[in-house]
């Protein structure tokens, strides 16, 4: 199959390799890749400093931003994907629209929060440590985020919300969202 998926800018199709779906990025999203290869290449330690700006403008690192990348650096594509496996901020896989954390550090878990990871599952649909398939969502159950005095905690799009089992709010936040995206969706059609 092919299909065209506007949230990410790529291409999905199928490999014949089991079924495995890869990511192909548009013309778009390399000519991006390369601007950022292009103007960090010269720079010291350009190989963190370029993943970070192909993620913070594609939302992820795809495999072909990491064939550019050692090819600038005259590094292995393998030791760029090490960078990239050893940093936890970098994700290889495309994030949702609105990014939840839950922490699951010992305070946090202590105090309910796979409960609260459980019910926002349910409520956004998506499974933890993955992404919604309508590409709304990323679900992620974190280690501690150092906030063990709130615990439990709740990141939404960067918004801490502390003690989240007793306080609603970060469950209000993505009622909000949901409505939000609802109704725009319905304005749309």
């Amino acid at each position: 199959f092919s299909q065209r998926d506007h949230r990410f800018n790529i291409r999905l199709f199928n490999q014949n390799q089991g079924g495995k779906v890869m990511l192909r990025l548009n013309q778009e999203s390399i000519k991006k890749i390369e601007a950022i290869v292009e103007k960090e290449k010269g720079r010291p330690g350009p190989i963190k400093l370029m993943l970070h700006e192909v993620q913070v403008e594609l939302g992820y690192i795809p495999f072909e931003a990491m064939e550019k990348i050692a090819e600038a650096t005259n590094s292995s594509v393998a030791e760029v994907y090490g960078v990239v496996t050893f940093y936890a901020q970098f994700t290889t896989e495309p994030k949702g629209k609105h990014i939840i954390n839950v922490c699951m550090g010992t305070a946090c878990y202590v105090k309910g929060a796979q409960g609260l990871l459980d019910d926002i599952s349910k409520k956004i649909n998506c499974k933890p440590n993955a992404t919604s398939e309508d590409g709304l969502f990323s679900l992620d159950a974190t280690r501690c985020i150092g906030a063990c005095g709130l615990a439990p905690v709740v990141v939404v799009d960067n918004k801490v919300y502390g003690n989240a089992v007793v306080n609603k709010d970060a469950l209000k936040t993505i009622d909000n969202i949901l409505a939000s995206e609802k109704s725009d969706n319905t304005s749309v059609s």
